[in-house]
């Protein structure tokens, strides 16, 4: 394989992961959605409509480079109970540090418009996973430099898993 093939393979790698993770994301925001409170509904509806936005990006992006987009799992596990607004709010602060570690990984792999329309979508995700949290990490979306490893995407499962549905 040449350099050029490995290049394109890893990029077409991280565009599905991101992708993947989006679908993950469009999901949890339906969760989120319905449990979030009044006040904060607005947000999570533009944060839903940011997400459907970038996986149909994304799905563009991996058939531009030959490849198929990977599909939607019919369900996703979530990592804890959702019952209220507070809940929710963790939810919707772990997706968002999830996005920002999948799309660190994609400014890696890519370079030109990709790359600069990845780290804006990095800097979306930050903004807003410290908006639902309250908190601010050192280096968004780079486990490896801060003790919190679930901003990553290879280190730590998904805060939504694919789960088959009972």
């Amino acid at each position: 394989m040449s350099d050029g093939d490995k290049t394109k393979q890893a990029e077409l790698t991280a565009l599905q992961a991101a992708l993947a993770a989006e679908h993950a994301a469009v999901y949890g925001y339906g969760v989120v959605g319905g449990r979030i409170g009044t006040p904060r509904q607005g947000e999570a509806r533009s944060a839903y409509d940011a997400h459907r936005a970038a996986r149909d990006t994304l799905a563009r992006s991996v058939r531009d480079l030959g490849g198929d987009p990977v599909a939607a799992s019919p369900a996703y596990a979530l990592p804890f109970t959702v019952a209220d607004s507070s809940a929710a709010l963790r939810l919707a602060a772990q997706l968002e540090e999830r996005l920002a570690g999948v799309y660190a990984d994609l400014v890696r792999a890519t370079t030109g418009p990709r790359r600069t329309t990845a780290t804006a979508s990095l800097r979306e995700s930050a903004v807003r996973a410290v908006r639902w949290s309250g908190h601010t990490p050192t280096f968004p979306g780079l486990a490896e430099r801060t003790d919190d490893t679930t901003g990553h995407a290879g280190a730590t499962d998904s805060p939504l898993s694919a789960s088959p549905t009972p």
